[in-house]
């Protein structure tokens, strides 16, 4: 808090040096009100996006920990699906994203069965060690105003409780379930690969073996004028009487 406090006076004394530039070059009072009034706006509006995108992340946070604390919760497939999807637009969003992102995504594309995302997500957290928290000391102004939040969250419990009993939660389970998670995910993706390429072999016809081939060959050949019709029966009679 005391860094956001120290950045709010900063903006203060600039603004305050900027408008005694104008007045000083003569500038119209009103004009220099309508400018400070119109700034002031759209910083307003820019630090409520930036807010609003870091609270996504704490709001997936939370749904993400009510669907998965308990498997055996009836919970409908889209409702997973649009937890999932709010998870990839907040992972889109940051450059940098923390790896409790990976993971919540990764368990929940575990819980619905996509295999295939669920490695794609949780070898970012089991595998490569890159992302872990301590290697990131370049972070991006998204991964900054998320961790603000995160220690002011931390600092005041009462701020937001759901969020900060849904992280701890998440994180126990990252350090307990994340290999396991993964270990499954790469089984049933192998296991799908497998009956994948069963199934493609029983689809394939058998092939004809060449001595059937062979007697089957001249009657496949044979045309319909080829074969001609037995002759009328009155004709047939005709000829008997005649005889």
């Amino acid at each position: 808090m005391a860094t956001a406090g120290k950045k709010l006076t900063q903006r203060v004394i600039a603004i305050v040096v900027i408008v005694a530039v104008l007045d000083r070059i003569g500038i119209s009072p009103t004009v220099i009100i309508f400018f400070v009034v119109a700034g002031f706006l759209v910083w307003r509006v820019m630090r409520r996006s930036e807010n609003n995108e870091t609270e996504a992340v704490f709001d997936f946070y939370a749904s993400a920990h009510e669907i998965l604390r308990d498997d055996e919760h009836p919970w409908y497939g889209f409702e997973i699906a649009e937890v999932i999807d709010r998870g990839e637009r907040v992972l889109s969003s940051m450059s940098d994203a923390p790896p409790l992102i990976y993971f919540a995504l990764g368990a929940l594309y575990h819980r619905v069965g996509d295999n295939e995302n669920a490695v794609e997500n949780l070898r970012c957290v089991v595998d490569e060690r890159l992302t872990e928290e301590h290697h990131r000391v370049s972070p991006s102004p998204q991964l900054r105003r998320y961790v603000e939040m995160l220690r002011h969250i931390e600092r005041e419990p009462s701020v937001a409780p759901q969020a900060l009993a849904a992280i701890r939660s998440l994180e126990r389970a990252r350090r307990t379930r994340a290999g396991i998670l993964l270990a499954e995910s790469k089984g049933g993706l192998q296991q799908t690969c497998i009956m994948s390429g069963r199934d493609e072999t029983m689809q394939v016809p058998a092939k004809s073996s060449p001595e059937k081939d062979s007697r089957i060959a001249p009657s496949s050949h044979r045309t319909l004028s080829s074969i001609m019709p037995p002759p009328p029966i009155s004709e047939v009679l005709r000829d008997v009487y005649k005889e």
